[in-house]
């Protein structure tokens, strides 16, 4: 069975259609390829046929090549692998250059065979790139379908020819947001960007009528054709050099260094733009090759999608019969809340959203409609969706509207004595089967459980703020949470579109108890006299979106001294974290508790932007005169949240690694292109990562200890993703 068909008609159009049978959207493999090869060479060898429409059999085109191949790639690639790389890049060019050139004569641009693409619905990656060799794309009118090239935001750029033929059709400025941003465009923007070149009610018909009529002239791409000029200038045309330098600047300024694909992308694209085509397509090959031998990639990939689409297809579910969620309450109307109100709505699922006060409960209710409204403000939400999913939200007072909600997530002040209090009256209301979950992101849920009369169906959902845009969720389970629970939650979670990791309870879980440390880490570089600049930009060019102090500001300082207050009282002598107190406590008590109230360790104009660093910072906590090398603070940052990510290993709160590496950089950003915490530990290798454990030790204390399981792997030369860690797993 092949992934492409040829059918040839009397008209002399010769179809071929690109249906994958085993997958719900088409995806290219390797073997895709040779198919795809052997229908174009067919048609275009065939005297009869005087034109080509390739279309898919689905209601989309594709959805890219199938990433599962891409991160094999280079192990596919023999003993030479940058070699293996680079020749198999070569032969997809060639296939691609077979399509565009068509028969076309190489000295006149005569004679060649017009191949139109037909595009029913969602074209992405090389999903695009092959329509972007043919020479009329012709989309139809589907304000769902999205087309584009996504790649960027997987750790690798469009290496099929994308990124030169986007760049030459539209010119570097234009192209930017295509290439650089990963931008999505429906096909009526595509066209007006210039992505495609028409929208059809009837596209297979209009593509049909053009091959026909179609001319050598029609068919000549622009870059093949005598006198070409690339739009907006090349490096070298004044023009086209202020072009190159501000998007060298963006580049650099978006991504700090930290993700090799956006910096190898411009460089397919300056060195290109001075070369013919072919060449160009030739440079590409090598920067796509060099990022695919980046472990990066590898990791990103890894994780991003393959991890990531496994975790949400239930891959640690337990064997539980279907747990959907029907009909769901909501304790408590504040923010958090609120936004679990929306999403579930949003969903499609009932909501009643509990709080003591009716008006709270209307403020939460109106938090949903906010968002609805802006979503239409953006021609994105209808009137009609905005009046569903504002009529499954019920907000009131009254605890009797829960009957009948299958799940109850809890989201009230975070008082263990208030919860025991709302978990107690609510299970006297709801069914026996009702699952009961709670909301929090410190208190341990073992010790909420106890007040629950059926302990096996309490568990924690742990959201992250703010809910409608965070996508990911921690589900934990208490001594006594059972399968069922966890089944609810993973189902439900899966309903709301979100990326679910599944933990054992201990103290701050996984996410905050990674996350505590990396800002702890900063904050008492601050009272070291280490530059306040040169933390947050150490934490910015390992690809952190927010440098710790920028963090602790938006999460508020004030939550911060509850937490250290709350974990002082439960470890007395063997608290860790009195330095760091020391600032926090002397912040709150001057009252800059952070970016809710427009004094932190940055400052705030009125409307809540950031102005900069506190300018009395330098006085309070006055710089050393010896700072401290850029990689060193790097090491103590990164250092900080990966050790705790190897305790929680270690201590069976975390049970599988790549929840370890999915809810890290879905959680709290951790540095996307490293793949996650144990991605990066392979990266950098065991040996080197104890080594340097040993010095952070020496020189600022047991935190930085190498955890056993590290040294152990240290010693036996083990990777977290090597072959005898997947099978032990």
């Amino acid at each position: 069975m092949t992934d492409f068909t040829l059918q040839k008609d009397d008209d002399g159009i010769a179809t071929i259609t690109w249906d994958v049978k085993s997958k719900s959207m088409n995806v290219l493999s390797l073997e895709g390829w040779d198919d795809l090869d052997a229908c174009v060479t067919d048609a275009l060898a065939d005297e009869a046929v005087k034109g080509i429409i390739i279309t898919s059999g689905k209601d989309t085109f594709a959805g890219g090549m199938d990433l599962n191949v891409i991160a094999k790639m280079k192990a596919m690639s023999g003993d030479e692998p940058a070699k293996g790389l680079m020749e198999g890049l070569m032969k997809s060019h060639g296939i691609l250059r077979k399509i565009e050139r068509a028969n076309l004569d190489a000295k006149t641009n005569k004679g060649g065979k017009p191949v139109a693409c037909v595009l029913p619905g969602t074209a992405l990656g090389i999903g695009f790139e092959i329509p972007l060799a043919c020479h009329r794309i012709f989309a139809a009118d589907n304000p769902k379908a999205k087309i584009g090239l996504p790649e960027i935001m997987v750790g690798i750029f469009p290496g099929m020819g994308g990124t030169t033929r986007l760049t030459r059709k539209l010119g570097a400025m234009a192209a930017s947001p295509f290439l650089l941003e990963g931008k999505l465009s429906d096909p009526k923007k595509a066209k007006a960007a210039g992505l495609i070149d028409e929208v059809s009610a009837d596209p297979m018909a209009d593509a049909r009528a053009w091959v026909l009529q179609a001319t050598d002239a029609d068919i000549v791409k622009p870059w093949d054709a005598k006198g070409y000029k690339m739009p907006g200038g090349a490096p070298y045309h004044p023009a086209g050099f202020m072009t190159f330098v501000g998007a060298s600047a963006m580049v650099n300024g978006k991504t700090q260094g930290a993700f090799p694909a956006a910096k190898a992308l411009l460089s397919a694209v300056y060195e290109g733009a001075m070369v013919p085509f072919d060449t160009a397509l030739k440079i590409e090959a090598r920067w796509f090759t060099q990022v695919l031998m980046n472990p990066s990639s590898e990791a990103m990939i890894r994780s991003l999608f393959i991890n990531k689409e496994a975790l949400e297809k239930g891959a640690n579910r337990p064997d539980v019969a279907d747990e959907k969620v029907k009909k769901v309450g909501v304790l408590g109307a504040g923010m958090m809340g609120a936004g679990i109100a929306y999403v579930s709505a949003n969903a499609g699922i009932e909501v009643v959203l509990i709080d003591r006060e009716q008006a709270a409960a209307d403020k939460g209710k109106a938090y949903s409609e906010g968002i609805l409204d802006k979503g239409m403000s953006r021609k994105k939400v209808t009137q009609e969706k905005k009046d569903e999913v504002l009529g499954r939200i019920t907000a009131t007072t009254d605890l009797q509207a829960l009957k009948g909600c299958d799940l109850i997530v809890e989201a009230v002040f975070e008082d263990v004595g208030v919860k025991a209090e709302m978990t107690k009256a609510v299970e006297a209301i709801v069914g026996d089967d009702a699952i009961f979950a709670t909301n929090t992101s410190t208190l341990p849920i073992t010790e909420l459980a106890k007040a629950s009369v059926r302990p096996e169906q309490f568990i924690g959902i742990h959201f992250f703020s703010p809910v409608d845009k965070m996508l990911l969720v921690e589900i934990i389970k208490g001594k006594e949470t059972g399968d069922r629970a966890v089944a609810k939650s993973l189902d439900y979670v899966r309903q709301i579109r979100k990326t679910p990791i599944v933990v054992n309870d201990a103290r701050f879980f996984y996410a905050n108890r990674c996350i505590i440390p990396y800002i702890n880490e900063g904050i008492r570089m601050v009272a070291e006299g280490v530059s306040p600049s040169l933390i947050e930009n150490a934490a910015k060019q390992l690809g952190f979106p927010l440098g710790p102090l920028q963090l602790v500001d938006e999460t508020s300082i004030d939550l911060g001294v509850k937490i250290a207050v709350a974990t002082k009282a439960a470890m007395g002598d063997a608290y860790p974290d009195g330095a760091v107190d020391e600032v926090l406590f002397a912040f709150k008590d001057a009252g800059r508790l952070g970016k809710k109230n427009g004094a932190g360790f940055y400052d705030y104009d009125e409307k809540g932007k950031r102005q900069g660093l506190w300018g009395e910072l330098g006085a309070r906590y006055p710089l050393a005169e010896d700072q401290p090398d850029l990689h060193e603070v790097q090491n103590r940052l990164m250092f900080a949240q990966v050790l705790e990510a190897v305790r929680a290993l270690e201590e069976g709160v975390l049970e599988d690694i790549r929840e370890g590496d999915v809810g890290a950089i879905l959680g709290w950003g951790f540095a996307p292109w490293s793949g996650g915490p144990f991605s990066w530990l392979d990266i950098v290798g065991s040996a080197w990562a104890a080594e340097t454990c040993d010095a952070l030790t020496a020189e600022h204390g047991a935190r930085f200890e190498t955890p056993a399981l590290l040294r152990k792997m240290a010693e036996g030369g083990e990777s977290f993703y090597g072959a005898s860690a997947q099978a032990a797993a």
